[in-house]
């Protein structure tokens, strides 16, 4: 898968989790309480966001510490019933 199929494709899945639950790590995230489940979810990206700047620093694990952000990035953005496409529209709107 390429561009943005991978993107749709993981998406699609943590939305499945979330409207399916299932014995997996990111569907317990978001079954958890409201309040429980957001500061866990937002609690993750910060986390990430740390490892990140780490990575960038030490010139080491960019790549799977970036990815892991934006996956939490995203399974936010599914928790709070953001859809793909608004996300699409948004890079869109900001490339031109």
């Amino acid at each position: 898968m390429a561009d943005e199929k991978i993107l749709r494709a993981v998406y699609e899945t943590l939305e499945s989790r979330r409207d399916t639950p299932s014995d997996s790590y990111t569907s317990k995230l978001m079954q958890d309480s409201d309040k429980k489940a957001e500061d866990k979810i937002l609690e993750k990206i910060a986390e990430e966001a740390g490892e990140v700047i780490l990575a960038a620093k030490n010139n080491e694990n960019l790549v799977y510490e970036s990815v892991d952000l934006m996956f939490f990035t995203l399974l936010n953005c599914v928790y709070k019933g953001i859809s793909i496409d608004e996300l699409f529209e948004e890079f869109e709107r900001r490339h031109k």
